[in-house]
């Protein structure tokens, strides 16, 4: 039998990045777990807008999140009122000063993350799933996808 590794484990640095950009000297099983708490905090937050990435970037004194996502108009709010309550909130679980970043998803079709919601929000409403996966699949196909 042999072993097999993980498909990222020889993709990131080259054609993948890391999700969390930092290192620590010590204190680094509390940091990835704040990094998770972030993470899922954000995700049950923003869940009907569309998040395909999040990455944390971090300094000494302050969290950097980068929120890629199909539908910024819904993160950030009517004159950005949902993006600063949500800085707020992240800065009382974290105790740090955050920067938020919202990065639009220029063609929501080819991340595999979003279609996959899409196509459990169809399967949810009882559409065929005939239906909704061919759907899917010829709208990647379409914006360009190779497979």
């Amino acid at each position: 039998m042999g072993q097999k590794t993980h498909p990222y484990g020889l993709r990131l640095g080259i054609i993948k990045s890391w999700h969390s950009k930092w290192f620590t000297d010590s204190g680094f099983a509390e940091l990835l777990n704040e990094d998770l708490l972030l993470r899922r905090y954000t995700e049950k937050r923003l869940e009907h807008a569309g998040i395909a990435n999040i990455e944390i970037l971090r300094a000494p004194r302050r969290v950097t999140i980068d929120i890629h996502t199909a539908r910024p108009g819904i993160v950030i709010g009517r004159k950005g009122v949902e993006v600063d309550k949500l800085k707020g909130e992240l800065q009382m679980l974290t105790g740090k000063e955050v920067v938020l970043n919202i990065i639009e998803v220029k063609k929501p079709e080819l991340s595999a993350k979003l279609v996959a919601e899409s196509i459990a929000k169809q399967l949810e409403g009882r559409v065929s799933f005939r239906r909704a996966m061919k759907r899917a699949v010829s709208a990647a196909m379409n914006l360009g996808a190779e497979g």
